[in-house]
């Protein structure tokens, strides 16, 4: 297959009420955007997308395998933990890392090697012998994640044609979708056939390195060609302490988005085994559940911030989520799958308009931003993932669901986000 660059028509826009990149306009310059929507090139973040599908059922693989692992090698709530904190903690590492490397020196063949790594650590999770092996097939799957998310993210908004809340939305859905589908595939096929069929998803990743490798040979077409125009950014120049401040409320609206999200991913199916007495199968089909809502919610979290802007979906998703966090450990069996459902599609939307109003704050750092805030939503789910294990030990998987559901109240944070549509308007 022979993916096509398309063209990026791209203008420039002038007037009284625009400036140009970089101007001062009472101590707060705004970059308009230079390219055209028309020119967005939906096959290309379609491939990375499907890229990102194809990472993400590796790594959701891991979280689907638990309840088999924990019978197969005997282990106790904090070695599940362990397990997550070395495949996620690795990641975070790894990807800011990345991220600030190729801002300075773009790899555009990274995107396949990166899916390598996590395809020998899926090998190792199938046939591993020990508990360790598992630990680092977890790693090797991590850093398959650290090199893929941040190059990739930067691949979708070069092809976005300024249509960067979609792009990113259309980039991230591919990953929820392969999440959602790591329990189907596991319910079906792994708990039948047991650990080592996770083998069989090689044939998988090997169909996502050679569409990662074509992805890679655009993106390097797209850098040798010296007529294109840079891509611009609508993006808003603040000073360094308001720039610092609304970082910060970012980076905790993920901290609060992906702790709630670790104690689903990790210990949803527990919580509704031990609560509602359903097999494994059946606490699979509803983490799919909640998992397949969660990517309808990221592609439509990324329409809307184009559409009202990232700020409105951040304060619909994070606070908008509260009253079905709160409900859901009182609920009955089928409330418990609406309150999944309506959590994971509203809490979900957030994530591309933050990385876009994170994008807009700290121009020309696409990959750094990518990774801080891809792997610093893969950290926090681990650390999380860890700690909340030790307190399922101890308090009973009841309690950690009932903790977790007061945390979207740091949602409040976003008040002190500034609002860049009037910085634009005022320009």
């Amino acid at each position: 297959m022979r993916l096509r660059l398309e063209h990026v028509h791209e203008r420039r826009i002038s007037g009284p009420n625009y400036c140009v990149a970089g101007a001062k306009v009472n101590d707060t310059a705004v970059q308009k955007p230079v390219v055209s929507a028309h020119g967005t090139a939906f096959i290309i973040i379609l491939a990375v997308s499907f890229g990102h599908m194809i990472n993400d059922i590796m790594q959701s693989l891991l979280s689907a395998l638990y309840p088999l692992l924990k019978d197969n090698y005997q282990l106790d709530f904090w070695q599940i933990g362990l397990l997550t904190f070395a495949f996620q903690v690795t990641a975070s590492l790894l990807q800011p890392i990345v991220g600030y490397a190729t801002d300075k020196r773009p790899m555009p063949h990274s995107l396949p090697y990166g899916m390598c790594s996590s395809l020998i650590g899926l090998i190792l999770l199938a046939y591993a012998g020990n508990y360790w092996l598992l630990l680092v097939g977890a790693m090797l799957i991590g850093i398959g994640s650290a090199v893929f998310h941040p190059e990739s993210s930067r691949v979708a908004r070069l092809a976005s044609g300024g249509r960067f809340g979609l792009a990113q939305s259309l980039f991230q859905v591919g990953g929820n979708f392969g999440q959602s589908m790591g329990p189907l595939l596991a319910a079906f096929i792994v708990v039948p056939f047991g650990q080592h069929s996770v083998a069989w998803f090689a044939a998988g990743a090997l169909v996502g390195i050679t569409v990662l490798w074509q992805v890679s040979n655009w993106y390097a077409r797209y850098r040798a060609d010296t007529t294109r125009k840079p891509l611009g950014g609508v993006s808003v120049m603040l000073p360094r302490r308001r720039v610092a401040i609304a970082l910060t409320v970012l980076t905790l609206l993920v901290f609060t988005k992906n702790i709630y999200i670790a104690s689903i991913a990790s210990y949803y199916t527990f919580y509704v085994i031990h609560k509602f007495g359903v097999d494994v199968q059946q606490s699979q089909i509803m983490l799919f559940a909640f998992l397949g809502a969660s990517a309808v919610g990221t592609l439509l979290g990324g329409m809307f911030g184009d559409r009202f802007g990232p700020k409105a979906v951040i304060w619909f998703s994070i606070l908008g989520v509260l009253p079905f966090t709160l409900a859901m450990p009182y609920a009955n069996y089928e409330w418990t799958i609406v309150l999944s459902i309506l959590i994971g599609l509203i809490l979900s939307s957030a994530f591309s308009a933050i990385v876009v109003f994170a994008q807009e704050l700290v121009p020309g750092r696409v990959g750094l931003i990518a990774g801080i805030f891809f792997g610093f939503a893969f950290g926090m789910g681990g650390i999380a993932a860890a700690v909340l294990g030790v307190v399922a030990d101890h308090q009973g998987i009841d309690y950690v669901f009932r903790i977790c559901s007061y945390l979207p109240l740091l949602g409040l944070l976003t008040i002190l986000l500034p609002n860049i549509g009037v910085l634009r308007r005022k320009a």
